[in-house]
C-alpha cells in the first residue's frame, strides 16, 4: 500500500470508531440486533442478488465471447470483496476481479479490457441513478439543516459527471496510447500484449447495443442496492419508504465514488449513512447500524469468495510448478 492509502485507512478507521462512540455503541447495537439471524441471512441473500446483476452487466459486454455467466458473477464478487475487505482501493479490486475472470478462462487482454469498459458503463448507470436519487430527495436535502448547504453542490457535481463520463469514453476510444499507458500502470502483469488489449477495447465500443445493455443492468443493480438498503432499514426498525432508501443509496454511492482512494471506504460509508438517515426520518444510530450490517455481510460472503479465489490461484501455481518439473 502507498503511504497515502495507509493514512486514509487510518483516518477513516478513526472516524468510524469516533462515530460509534459519539452516537453510542448501545443504541447502535440495539438497532443492529433487531435484525436477528434470519434477517441477516436475508440480507446476505439480497446482497448476492445485487452481485448477480452486476455480474450480468459485465456478461452483457462479453456475451459473444463464450464466457460463462457464472465466471463473471464470481469475478465481480471477488472484485467487490477485495475492495471491501482487503487494504486496497476500488482500483485494486478491479484488477483482482479481472484476474479472477482470467482464471475462469477469459483471455487476459479481454478480461482487463472488458473490466475497463464495464467501469465506464457502471459510471453511466450510476449517473442515471444519482439523477433519480436527487430528483426523489432534493426537497428533503434542501430542508435539512445539515445537508442543505451542500445540496446545490451535489446537483452541480452530478451535472459535471456527465461530460466526465463522455470524456472517459472518448479517451478510451481515441486515445489508444493513453488507454494502454493507464492499463500498464493498473494492470502491469496481465496486459503484456498491448495490441490484443487495444483491439479488445475498441471491439467493445463498436457494439453499442452491448454497451447499452451493460449500462442498463448497472442501473438496475443500483436500484436493487437501494431496495437492499430499504430491506436492512426495515429489519433495523426504520420504516422509511423505498424511494427514500433509493435516495440514500444514490448519495452514498456518489460519496464513495469521490473517495475512491480510501480503502474499503472505511469511515466514509459510516459517516454517510449516519448523516443521511436522519434526513429521511431515521436516527443516526440506524444509519450506522445499516453500515455495520453491510460490513458484516461483506465479511460473511467475501471471506469465502476470497478463499475460493486463492484456492484457484494456488492450484494454478501448483500446476505450473509440476509442468516446469
Amino acid at each position: 500500500m502507498k503511504i497515502g492509502a495507509v493514512v486514509a485507512l487510518v483516518v477513516g478507521l478513526a472516524l468510524a470508531i469516533f462515530l460509534v462512540w459519539q452516537i453510542g455503541i448501545g443504541s447502535v447495537w440495539d438497532a443492529a440486533s433487531k435484525v436477528g439471524w434470519g434477517g441477516f441471512v436475508a440480507i446476505c441473500l439480497a446482497g448476492l442478488a445485487v452481485e448477480a446483476c452486476l455480474g450480468t452487466a459485465w456478461y452483457a459486454l462479453l456475451s459473444g465471447h463464450g464466457v460463462p455467466w457464472l465466471v463473471l458473477v464470481c469475478g465481480r464478487q471477488v472484485r467487490d470483496s477485495s475492495s471491501d475487505l482487503l487494504p486496497f482501493t476500488q482500483i485494486g479490486g478491479m484488477v483482482i476481479g479481472a484476474r479472477a475472470a482470467s482464471l475462469g478462462g477469459v483471455p487476459a487482454p479481454l478480461a482487463y479490457a472488458s473490466m475497463m469498459v464495464d467501469v465506464t458503463t457502471e459510471l453511466m448507470g450510476q449517473i442515471a441513478f444519482l439523477i433519480l436519487g436527487l430528483l426523489l430527495g432534493v426537497s428533503q436535502l434542501k430542508t435539512s439543516p445539515t445537508l442543505a448547504p451542500y445540496a446545490d453542490g451535489m446537483i452541480l457535481g452530478t451535472a459535471l459527471l456527465i461530460p466526465a463520463a463522455a470524456a472517459f469514453v472518448i479517451l478510451q476510444r481515441k486515445g489508444t496510447q493513453l488507454a494502454e499507458k493507464l492499463a500498464s500502470r493498473l494492470l502491469p502483469a496481465a496486459v503484456s500484449h498491448t495490441e490484443a488489449f487495444s483491439e479488445a477495447l475498441h471491439g467493445f465500443y463498436q457494439k453499442p447495443l452491448r454497451l447499452t445493455l451493460s449500462a442498463t443492468f448497472h442501473l438496475l443493480s443500483w436500484i436493487l442496492s437501494g431496495v437492499w438498503i430499504w430491506l436492512i432499514l426495515q429489519f433495523c426498525g426504520a420504516h422509511i419508504s423505498i424511494l427514500s432508501a433509493l435516495t440514500i443509496e444514490a448519495l452514498l454511492g456518489a460519496l464513495r465514488s469521490v473517495t475512491v482512494f480510501i480503502p474499503s471506504a472505511i469511515g466514509v460509508q459510516e459517516a454517510g449513512y449516519a448523516a443521511l438517515a436522519p434526513v429521511f426520518g431515521a436516527g443516526p444510530e440506524i444509519g450506522l447500524a445499516v453500515s455495520l450490517l453491510k460490513r458484516a455481510r461483506d465479511v460473511a460472503v467475501g471471506v469465502p469468495a476470497l478463499l475460493l479465489w486463492q484456492l484457484v490461484e494456488g492450484r494454478r501455481a501448483l500446476g505450473r510448478g509440476k509442468e516446469k518439473a
